[in-house]
């Protein structure tokens, strides 16, 4: 009995969280980041790295702004997500500015996470983008060394 307690709920949750009953693939460990601009002109970007797909959308790029923001959204089926991309981001020019970001305003964990994440826009009294040609969000340690964004502002 308890085995097919436990069968039935493991189906529930596989279900529950893929959507689907199908089978699923192993997830590819080779780097699988898109950063071209897409054919829409959207300028999304995705990296399916591991286990976990992070798609980035920048909100803001305007130099004149506050700070500098992403909507990310963070999808799997088996690894936790509750850890704070504020420590784990890193926001580079080509200009030389690199900024730690200030704010990760998301839910903590499960397996399908959206929120925002927040760069202050001025550095030692400069503003990042100002002059900047290009623009590199950098996140670490989500089931991937490294995973690497990167926008053209020209």
């Amino acid at each position: 009995m308890k085995r097919f307690l436990f069968a039935l709920i493991s189906t529930l949750v596989l279900t529950a969280c893929s959507g689907s009953a199908s089978a699923q693939t192993a997830p590819s460990t080779a780097p699988a980041s898109t950063t071209s601009t897409n054919a829409d002109g959207s300028l999304t970007r995705s990296d399916a790295q591991g286990a976990v797909t992070i798609t980035v959308t920048p909100l803001n790029l305007d130099a004149s702004a506050d700070t500098v923001e992403f909507d990310i959204v963070m999808d799997t089926h088996s690894v936790d997500l509750s850890m704070d991309l504020a420590t784990l981001s890193t926001l580079t020019t080509d200009t030389g500015f690199t900024v730690q970001a200030a704010l990760w305003d998301a839910p903590r964990g499960g397996h399908h996470v959206r929120g925002k994440l927040v760069f202050p826009a001025v550095q030692d009294g400069k503003p990042i983008l100002e002059g900047a040609g290009k623009l590199t969000l950098t996140i670490t340690n989500v089931d991937a060394p490294s995973r690497i964004f990167e926008w053209d502002l020209e």
